[in-house]
């Protein structure tokens, strides 16, 4: 008898300790599953990190059958610059300024009229690229477009596929712009860093 009770107390106190141990080293477990340090060699940051130059003309068609810039939200005030007049696009990237130049991809995302005293736009796109080995990444760019300046810059946020961890900027100029329509096409420069 003497030993079923030793017995009894040996399990009780292995089951108590197990349960101490099993509470505080799940707090730890949490913390882990939600951040950890990680080798960058796992995520290919272990190559050279390169800088890469791609121009591209970025076209906005607002008119006819087929846009691929359309207002969402128009202006809720009688404004000469538009305010917050807010167009979804979905344009064309090519190697010439001309429509017809070879596709290398897509501008995906939005821009909307940002400022009440000048032509300012906030854009937040992803240059989805359909070329070469560059076929399915992106490059992603958010920032303020004073529509009036000769040459206008804004940051490379990021990026996916071979663009993963990606950092430089892009400065673009109009091309041509048809005032009456509103179509135009814009020529990108973008300097990314990327692996």
């Amino acid at each position: 008898m003497p030993n079923q009770h030793f017995l009894t107390l040996f399990f009780f106190i292995l089951l108590s300790c197990n349960t101490l141990t099993s509470s505080s080293s799940s707090e730890k477990d949490d913390t882990f599953d939600f951040v950890r340090p990680i080798d960058r060699k796992l995520l290919g940051l272990h190559k050279k990190e390169k800088l890469s130059h791609f121009k591209f003309y970025w076209h906005d068609i607002l008119s006819g059958k087929n846009p691929t810039s359309i207002s969402i939200i128009p202006p809720t005030i009688n404004s000469t610059t538009a305010f917050g007049l807010t167009h979804i696009i979905d344009n064309p990237l090519t190697l010439g300024p001309q429509l017809s130049s070879k596709l290398v991809g897509r501008a995906q995302g939005f821009y909307a009229s940002a400022s009440q005293v000048g032509l300012d736009f906030l854009m937040a796109m992803n240059f989805a690229f359909i070329e070469g080995k560059y076929n399915g990444s992106s490059i992603t760019i958010l920032g303020r477009n004073p529509v009036l300046n000769k040459v206008r810059e804004m940051p490379v946020v990021g990026g996916s596929g071979l663009f993963r961890f990606a950092r430089g900027y892009a400065q673009f100029s109009t091309h041509w712009l048809d005032l009456k329509t509103g179509d135009a096409s814009v020529e990108y420069n973008v300097y990314v860093y990327h692996y």
